[in-house]
């Protein structure tokens, strides 16, 4: 009989218990119970859902706190899968209080009858997987054990409060709350002294409404956080008409949106804005009272780079100078340990100026920590402070906290929950573990989660479960379950994205430094709302890649392997390109490809501003050849860098790698001059060849009057300039000059074969294809001159070379000649290191604040160029945990 016709009230006596046999059991009645609820119920499955408080609500039934609201709007923290239920429940406020969401769900729960289906009052207190009978018991301290199919836990990402961890709590005599505990009666704390520990979110909400009631209230802080105004009133009507206008529009937008929220991505990089502009920019985000449009909305850089960031940031540090008249508290309450959004930013009513109140102290406990809670009050090292009640705002062991509430755990072979995440958490796609069948969590770690709106994140994680539940009973499989191979591949994944956020550079309840002894990790997914749905499609699309699936009869059905094996932002750059349905470049013609790269690069971001851009032009081999000359900001003279383009000897010129020519130049110190070398098809092989020794041989005897420091000189180039790079040292070995430090080649070209796997794994798809390679090399050269050395470096004498950095990516047609070159350089005696750019194209590394994962393989690059001029490495601020593996090859 299918499961799905088995009553919900059935049950069956084992060894004298009696147990509730369920097709899928839930944990937790808030947002995501309620709509796992509604949706198991649709598709026939019976299921019972499993709450421990005494009624629905979840994180807002327990969150009370004076002043506790959301900080999304509620026209979009609300849900989307019934347009009927959307008309129905009217929003009073921008930000809804914590009663009214608590209300608002209470209302889903008896439009939809759905109490009936949930057990208060309940709390699980293990569950194990039953490997003969394919089905997970749940035991509980409140009734009958639960037998399921499928365990699901909605618990919430903010639901385990975080204890104290000071000593002497227990012996205070007065009265102590928690903010995530908070008393539903009334409390009254007016003639009473007040601390309260803690300035995150709920601490931020909490203290202006608790200092209009308390006799004196003191805030002990120990961290900082930014907090910015609310502006709360009826919801904003520009929101409101684009909502009625096209709701259906307004709501898929926000799902493949990055935050769950419908605003466009911006574009606009930092250093391309006057000072006025950015101010006018933030001026209106500070107006605008929204979290999501001040973290999304002002430049396309706040959230990845440093810079952009800072400059941000000490505008809001600006503000806060303003608002808090006291210079030394506003100090205090300024962040300076971490970025601007690398924790979870508050919204505000009157937070800042709440300090201004002579009722109100600050405790800097950086500057005078907590020693001890007494009967009477709290001391610190410096002072004693009396008080009647102590509110701990100290937050939540998020994320993994309220999963792990619940345990033991046990899954396949007696696999422990707590050891599988003892060093952090292990997932896949935030919804399943290995080795633990048939259980799914909901916006668990893995997942974009509190990194989105939940109620967007909510849906779309209920939506994909409940639909493969369905599919895998029409299919007559009875168990799913994650691969270890899919699960280290996400954790890889996850890691990639973390490094194109800020979130590396905070301790925060994001990555769990908030509770002591727990592992370090960015927890939720950073790569976006949007990005993560089409992942989710895809496992789906191909075959439940990732997953195995069993059914009766030992049938099963495993499509092994990793979802992502490209860098976050690099499919993102090659999603867009495929979606541009651009023209293969081959049928241009080399004058009409020309054309195309030159409007396709003016899409791109400005570069970075160096000390000095100074064009010219020099003598090559036979005429003159047109130079981009990039001088640092700091003085001179500066060791020289000869760069080469790329373009397959057919496209580019001096000025199109122009945003990596500039990076370089900061990242390095040292001047970077870009030649512009002749190309083919006017100028076949050998013209490029011995334009680049030629200019390279007049850059550094002319070195003095470029700026640059006497001496011999780097030789850099990409793709065919990487090639042109190569050919260079050669010549100038077998020329008598000029003398070169070092070689930077990035994804060269070194050779004429096209038989390498590379050349077939990578033909397709990575935009630099086999077939334009064909192409390039047709234009080029003849097939009688493609093993000279000039045109194929690999073919020639490597010995005696310069040092070299040989750097190529996992997706490239060119890959394995690198892999190659490399290896035979250090074969014949060269010293070489070689960057292998996991999960990246040939473009990859060139493309400057687009790829953003490249800035590791960049920093990698500034390092052997300063290397090979005999200086040390050289450190920006925000490079800390980009650093890349390096392969080293011995001499």
């Amino acid at each position: 009989m299918p499961e799905a016709m088995v009553a919900s009230s059935a049950s069956e006596t084992t060894r004298g218990a009696t147990t509730q046999q369920v097709d899928v059991a839930v944990v937790g009645a808030g947002f995501a119970g309620l709509y796992l609820l509604h949706r198991l119920r649709k598709a026939g499955f019976t299921s019972v859902v499993l709450e421990e408080a005494d009624d629905v609500g979840g994180t807002w039934y327990w969150n009370r706190y004076p002043g506790a609201r959301c900080d999304i709007q509620t026209i979009d923290y609300s849900y989307t899968f019934d347009p009927e239920l959307e008309s129905a429940w009217q929003w009073s406020e921008k930000y809804a209080t914590q009663p009214e969401i608590l209300r608002y769900l209470g209302f889903v729960a008896d439009r939809y009858d759905l109490r009936g289906d949930i057990r208060f009052g309940t709390k699980v207190t293990a569950a194990t997987w039953d490997q003969a009978a394919e089905r997970w018991l749940l035991t509980t301290d409140n009734g009958a054990t639960v037998s399921c199919r499928y365990y699901i836990m909605a618990t919430g990402c903010l639901s385990a409060p975080k204890p104290p961890e000071i000593d002497g709590v227990n012996g205070f005599k007065g009265e102590v709350y928690f903010t995530g505990r908070w008393p539903h009666e009334e409390i009254k704390l007016g003639g009473k002294r007040v601390a309260v520990i803690g300035t995150g979110s709920s601490g931020i909400q909490s203290i202006p409404l608790i200092a209009e009631q308390a006799a004196h209230l003191t805030v002990f802080q120990r961290t900082p956080n930014f907090a910015l105004p609310a502006h709360n009133g009826p919801a904003p009507a520009d929101r409101i008409a684009l909502l009625e206008g096209d709701r259906a529009g307004y709501r898929e937008q926000a799902r493949w949106s990055l935050a769950g929220v419908p605003w466009p991505q911006q574009m606009a990089v930092s250093w391309q804005l006057t000072d006025a502009e950015r101010r006018e920019r933030f001026g209106r985000a500070w107006a605008a009272g929204d979290l999501v449009y001040i973290l999304t909305q002002l430049w396309a850089d706040q959230a990845v780079d440093v810079d952009g960031n800072t400059l941000l940031a000490d505008l809001i540090r600006e503000k806060i100078r303003n608002l808090v008249k006291d210079p030394e508290i506003a100090a205090a309450l300024s962040p300076h340990d971490h970025p601007f959004g690398a924790k979870r930013p508050c919204l505000d009513t009157n937070y800042y100026a709440t300090y201004n109140r002579p009722d109100v102290t600050l405790v800097n406990l950086r500057q005078e920590p907590i020693t001890s809670i007494t009967a009477s009050g709290i001391n610190t090292d410096k002072r004693k402070f009396d008080v009647d009640v102590i509110v701990f705002a100290t937050g939540f062991d998020a994320m993994t906290g309220a999963i792990m509430a619940v345990h033991p755990i046990t899954g396949r072979g007696g696999k422990s929950l707590s050891d599988v995440w003892a060093n952090g958490p292990q997932t896949y796609l935030g919804l399943t573990v290995a080795g633990f069948p048939n259980l799914f969590m909901i916006t668990g770690p893995g997942s974009p989660s509190v990194l989105s709106n939940m109620a967007v994140s909510i849906e779309q994680h209920i939506d994909w479960t409940v639909d493969r539940l369905i599919a895998m009973r029409e299919a007559g499989l009875t168990t799913i379950e994650a691969t270890e191979t899919a699960q280290a591949g996400w954790a890889r994944h996850m890691a990639d994205c973390a490094t194109l956020t800020l979130h590396r550079l905070a301790n925060t309840w994001y990555t769990g430094a908030n509770v002591p002894g727990k592992a370090w990790g960015v927890m939720p997914y950073t790569g976006g709302v949007g990005p993560y749905r089409s992942i989710c499609n895809e496992v789906v699309s191909r075959g439940m890649l990732g997953f195995r699936l069993t059914g009766p009869n030992s049938s099963e059905q495993c499509n092994d392997g990793e979802v992502v094996r490209l860098q976050p932002d690099v499919r993102l750059v090659l999603n867009m390109l495929a979606d541009m349905n651009l023209p293969p470049i081959e049928s241009l013609g080399a004058q009409g490809a020309r054309d195309f790269i030159a409007e396709f690069n003016k899409s791109r971001p400005a570069g970075r501003p160096v000390g000095e851009v100074v064009d010219g032009t020099l003598p090559g081999a036979d005429g003159p050849l047109p130079y981009r000359l990039y001088r640092p900001a700091t003085p001179g003279p500066h060791p020289i860098v000869v760069y080469f383009h790329g373009g397959g000897w057919v496209l580019g010129d001096e000025q199109s790698d122009d945003p990596f020519c500039r990076d370089m130049c900061r990242r390095t110190g040292m001047s970077f001059v870009s030649v512009g070398y002749r190309h083919a098809p006017e100028h076949r092989f050998p013209a490029p060849a011995e334009d680049g020794y030629a200019a390279t041989r007049w850059i550094a005897e002319h070195a003095a009057e470029l700026g640059g420091k006497p001496g011999p000189v780097m030789v850099a180039g990409w793709s065919a300039g990487g090639n042109i790079a190569a050919v260079t040292c050669q010549l100038a070995r077998d020329r008598g000059g000029p003398q070169i430090a070092g070689q930077l080649l990035v994804c060269p070209v070194t050779d004429c074969t096209f038989d390498r796997p590379s050349y077939n794994e990578n033909a397709t798809g990575y935009f630099l294809t086999r077939s334009l390679m064909y192409w390039f090399w047709d234009i080029y050269c003849s097939p009688a001159d493609r093993t000279d050395p000039r045109v194929s470096p690999l073919r020639g004498k490597l010995e005696n070379l310069p040092p070299a950095l040989v750097a190529t990516c996992e997706f490239d047609p060119l890959r394995d000649e690198g892999v190659a070159y490399a290896q035979a350089l250090s074969a014949a005696g060269v010293p070489v290191e070689q960057l292998n750019a996991r999960g990246h194209f040939h473009s990859s590394l060139t493309m400057v604040d687009v790829v953003i994962t490249g800035v590791s393989g960049r920093v990698q690059m500034a390092d052997a160029l300063r290397r090979f001029a005999g200086l040390p490495p050289e450190r920006k601020e925000g490079d800390e945990g980009l650093r890349p593996r390096s392969d080293r090859i011995a001499a």
